[in-house]
Formats: structure tokens, C-alpha cells, sequence
């Protein structure tokens, strides 16, 4: 009993630890998943907490769990539309660029530790994989609000690539350890890793949302259904020789985009279940390390990991993206800086442990050297990057908070919270602003106090309406509430002072602003033209010098732009 006790306080301490050294990570700008290892190694053996744990046993069934967990709430909270930009480049990166990423990291291992030409592609297929914590973690986490065609690449790369990445690595442990005989069971293995992954992931996931529209439950169970239901397709999917996270990422994806009611009951405890996943699978992870064994190969680790950022990954985004997609050279420059690594190589380098193979430990202890680096250096500097690379557009304008009503399954109404900030609506009467057809003012409070409202009601500063619509109203009101200065200063910096309409012609506007088209180009519209330009698939964000100005797209709807800003050339 006292050493039951003894554990859960053990967990207790460094699980809040963990969450009050997120202060520490707001305050410095170090990424959130590096303080977790952190905490981990100051608790190991070699730390202040001298806790010995070498049990790699159960470190890989922790790390599969919590990448399941997090991969389930990654899907859920990836919007369907993300996959019209983002499905093929990112597709390609999770194989292809796996295969060249591993293969140059792996030559590069090779020469830099004296390896064989098998143990130096072995350690470059378990570092070869952007991890999905990491990439969630630091997308959700940073603030820092990207350009729909990079982000939507980086997050379905990072949720599917770890099929690529097992097989590679399968397979050389095979070669290593001379198991000839499972070569031809590995090839195969990569096959039904996709080719089962992604069938499963569909249809577990189609079920699973309608089993939550019959259903009639207490609300906190809707969670835990998710979680039960998200796991055993993960497990099934893995027995039957799929890739149980790519299955369990495409669920998601299929709830999440369900628009059921039982979706605010289900997305904030998933939330707190991928926090804790994210905590645990990394103080796990850094429990597992011996510090004093890292720094015996920490000069020739980082060098390695220096050339996996600066060269390995860089040469795989260029080669399987730029020939086939239509990415700005920016574009590809961010990609490539943000290959994040995390929890996913440790894991990896558990398997040449577990398998018994020759210096399993150096691998094991390069795979974490990779991952601190490339956080460190990577993850902390992102909001950086974005700036830098100029992929990031400014946020959004959101209501204060929305709330399902619960009354329809789907495409339910909602209550949006806003905020009169703005001098504009100062004193103007309801009935004079020009709401939704399908929305409704609910509410209206004024100093605390719940009024009335009618048609003749003058709103005032601070004014806080709820307001009953649906999500198709979002882009109006949020036009109309968003009057804040700093607010409408970041627009106008980034879209420019001048709004014109996608379908504006293209020969009225060249002899407007005495622009040179040519002749194939009289009967096109300026938002044409824009989509020629990108690809067939613009994002709000994108930007084409022209003539001496910036010409960027504000408003897209599906594949058509409906707004494009005019910005003076910095």
C-alpha cells in the first residue's frame, strides 16, 4: 500500500509540475513539449528526483496510447476543407519525404558515428517523421495563425507519416538482425498500413457518428464513448496489419466535422485527455533517458541534428513538393523549417531496443538528442518563422464564446457572445443593423444587467449581446462586431487599404489602374487569374506582386476568391 501511495504522489507532483511550468513556457517562449522532457529528466536518475525507470516495455505501451489520444483529438479538431489544399503535398511529404528525409539523415549518421551503412539508414528512419504532438502542440499553442495551405500540409503530414517511418525502420532492424525471412512481411506490412489504415479510419469513423446521433446519454459520457470507440478501432486496425493511427486520425476527422450537437460536450475533455497524453508520454519519455549517457555523443548528436534541419529536410520538402504543387518558395521555407520532431522517433528508438539489436542504446540516445535540438532550435522559434517567411495572416475575429442550444442533431442553432467595442455602433438602434436573415438577438446586458432590448434600443461601449444563429452567420457578424482599432490596423497592414471583387473584369481593372494583360487574359476576372496563379486552390493570404503592388487574396469561398486586397510593395 505505501508503495502504491508512494507512486500516485510521485505522479501527482511531477503531473503538476508539468502543468505549472506552463507559466514558465509562456513566459520564455521555450516549447511546452521540451519543458515536459525537461521535468521527466530532472526526475530521473541522473536529476534532482534520482528515479530510476527502464522499463521500455512500458514506455512503448504509454507512447502508443497517448499518440493514439492525441491523434484522435487532432482529428477531431481538423476541419474537412483543410484536405482540399493540403491532402496531396502532404501525402507526398509522409512518404516520399520520409523515405528521402531517413535515407540523407541516415548516410549523414553513418559517417558521423562510424556506423555500418544499415545502423547509419536505421537511426535516419527512426528520426525521419514530423510528430503530431509536436506539430499540434506548437500550431495550437503558439498563437501564431498560418496561411491555410501550410498549416493544413503540416498537420495531415504529421497525422499520417508514422506508417512510412515504422516500415523503414522494421525493415532495417530486420536487415540488422539477418531475419531474412521477414523482409517480404515488412513490404507488405507498409502496404496494409495505408491500405487498410485508411478504410477503417472512414468507416469506424462514419459509424461512430452515427452511433453518437442515436445514442441518448449524459453529457459526460459522449467523451469517454469517443475515447473507448476511437481506441478499440485503433487496436483492431493494428491486429489486422493497418496503421491504427492513421485510422484513428481519419476518425476523428470524421467526427469533428460531424456538426453533432454532443461535439461541445466531447471536444473540451479531449482536449484535457490530449494535454495529459502530451504530459505523460513526455515525462515518460525523459524518465527514460540517462543524461550523463547523452553527453558522451552530444557534439556529434547535434551536428546531426543540425544537418537534418538544415539540409535533410529542406532537400525532401523541395524535391516532393516544389515540381508537383504550386508552393511560393516562402512557403516551402517555412515547411521545411518546421519538421518538428518529438515523442514519435523516442518511440521508434525503443523498437531496436526491444528487438535486442547492436548499440540499441546509442540509437535510443541519438533519437533523443534529435528531438531536444529540434525543438529547442525548431519549436521555439516559430512564431519567428512565420513572420519571417510571411505565412502567417492575421487572426480572425471571433465572438466572445459560442454555445450549441442543443435542439437539432446537426446544424444546430447557436448562442454567440459579442462585445460592443466599436465607436461605429455606439448609439445605433437595433433595428438599423443589418443582421443574418436566420439570426436573432437573444439577449442584451448592460452593466451587468439583463435588458430588454426592441427595436428602438441605442447599444452602447461594452454592451454584451447573445446572439441566437447558426454557424453559416459567423462571417457577418463577426464583419460587424470586429471595430477594433488594433484589430482593423493588422488588416489593413496585411491585406492593404483597397478592396476589390474577385469577379471585377480583368480588363477594366487593367485600364483603371493601366496594367499591361494580355490577350488571353481580357475575358479572364482578377480572381481568375489569382487562382490560376495558385494552383487552382488559393487560401486566404496569398499574395502575387504585380505592377508594383501586393495583390492579396482576403475572401475565398471553396476555389473561388470572392475579395482581393491591393497592398503598396514593402
Amino acid at each position: 500500500m505505501d508503495n502504491l501511495n508512494s507512486l500516485f504522489l510521485i505522479g501527482s507532483l511531477l503531473l503538476c509540475a508539468s502543468i505549472l511550468a506552463s507559466l514558465i513556457s509562456a513566459r520564455s517562449g521555450l516549447p511546452l513539449l521540451l519543458v515536459f522532457l525537461g521535468i521527466g529528466m530532472l526526475a530521473g536518475e541522473d536529476g534532482v528526483g534520482g528515479l530510476a525507470f527502464s522499463n521500455y516495455d512500458a514506455a512503448y505501451i504509454i507512447g502508443h496510447l497517448a499518440l493514439a489520444i492525441i491523434l484522435l483529438d487532432g482529428g477531431m479538431r481538423t476541419r474537412m476543407t483543410t484536405f482540399r489544399v493540403g491532402l496531396k503535398p502532404a501525402l507526398s511529404l509522409a512518404t516520399l519525404g520520409v523515405l528521402c528525409t531517413s535515407g540523407v539523415t541516415g548516410l549523414l549518421a553513418m559517417w558521423i558515428f562510424n556506423l555500418s551503412l544499415l545502423e547509419g539508414l536505421l537511426v535516419g528512419a527512426i528520426v525521419g517523421s514530423t510528430d503530431a504532438a509536436a506539430v499540434f502542440s506548437m500550431l495550437g499553442g503558439k498563437g501564431v495563425r498560418l496561411n491555410e495551405r501550410v498549416s493544413a500540409t503540416l498537420e495531415i503530414e504529421s497525422g499520417t507519416n508514422d506508417p512510412m517511418a515504422i516500415f523503414l525502420t522494421i525493415t532495417l532492424i530486420t536487415l540488422i538482425t539477418q531475419e531474412t525471412s521477414s523482409i517480404w512481411q515488412a513490404g507488405l506490412m507498409f502496404v496494409q498500413q495505408f491500405g487498410l489504415g485508411l478504410p477503417m479510419g472512414v468507416l469506424g469513423g462514419w459509424l461512430f457518428v452515427q452511433l453518437l446521433k442515436k445514442v441518448d446519454l449524459t453529457p459526460g459520457l459522449y467523451p469517454l464513448l469517443v475515447t473507448g470507440a476511437g481506441l478499440g478501432l485503433f487496436a483492431a486496425t493494428n491486429m489486422l496489419g493497418g496503421s491504427g493511427f492513421v485510422a484513428i486520425y481519419l476518425a476523428g476527422l470524421m467526427i469533428g466535422n460531424s456538426r453533432s450537437r454532443h461535439l461541445q460536450h466531447i471536444l473540451p475533455v479531449h482536449d484535457g485527455l490530449a494535454w495529459l497524453s502530451q504530459i505523460g508520454l513526455f515525462l515518460i519519455l525523459g524518465l527514460l533517458v540517462a543524461p550523463h549517457e547523452m553527453l558522451a555523443i552530444a557534439l556529434p548528436a547535434t551536428a546531426l541534428a543540425l544537418a537534418m534541419i538544415f539540409i535533410a529536410r529542406p532537400l525532401a520538402v523541395l524535391l516532393c513538393l516544389k515540381p508537383f504543387f504550386r508552393f511560393q518558395w516562402r512557403e516551402l521555407g517555412f515547411i521545411s523549417w518546421v519538421g518538428l520532431r518529438g515523442a514519435v522517433p523516442i518511440v521508434l528508438a525503443i523498437f531496436p531496443v526491444i528487438a535486442q539489436v547492436e548499440q540499441a542504446s546509442l540509437f535510443f540516445n541519438i533519437a533523443f538528442h534529435v528531438v531536444l535540438i529540434s525543438l529547442l532550435i525548431q519549436g521555439s522559434t516559430l512564431p519567428w518563422a512565420a513572420k519571417r517567411f510571411k505565412v502567417e495572416v492575421p487572426k480572425s475575429f471571433e465572438p466572445k464564446r459560442r454555445t450549441q442550444l442543443g435542439i437539432y442533431p446537426e446544424e444546430d442553432y447557436e448562442c454567440m457572445v459579442y462585445t460592443v467595442n466599436s465607436d461605429a455602433l455606439d448609439q445605433v438602434e437595433l433595428r438599423h443593423l443589418r443582421f443574418p436573415s436566420g439570426a436573432r438577438i437573444g439577449a442584451l446586458f448592460r452593466d451587468q444587467r439583463l435588458i430588454h432590448p426592441s427595436g428602438s434600443t441605442r447599444l452602447q461601449q461594452q454592451d454584451v449581446l447573445c446572439i441566437i444563429g447558426r454557424e453559416a452567420d459567423l462571417p457577418v457578424l463577426n464583419r460587424m462586431f470586429n471595430e477594433a482599432p488594433k484589430a482593423k490596423q493588422q488588416f489593413r497592414h496585411f491585406f492593404g487599404d483597397f478592396t476589390l471583387a474577385g469577379d471585377a473584369p480583368l480588363k477594366d481593372l487593367a485600364a483603371l489602374y493601366g496594367l499591361t494583360i494580355s490577350p488571353d487574359q481580357q475575358h479572364l476576372t482578377l480572381g481568375a487569374l489569382l487562382k490560376n496563379r495558385f494552383g487552382g486552390h488559393p487560401v486566404v493570404g496569398d499574395q502575387m506582386e504585380w505592377h508594383g503592388i501586393n495583390w492579396v487574396v482576403v475572401e475565398v469561398d471553396g476555389d473561388e476568391i470572392l475579395k482581393v486586397g491591393l497592398r503598396p510593395i514593402d
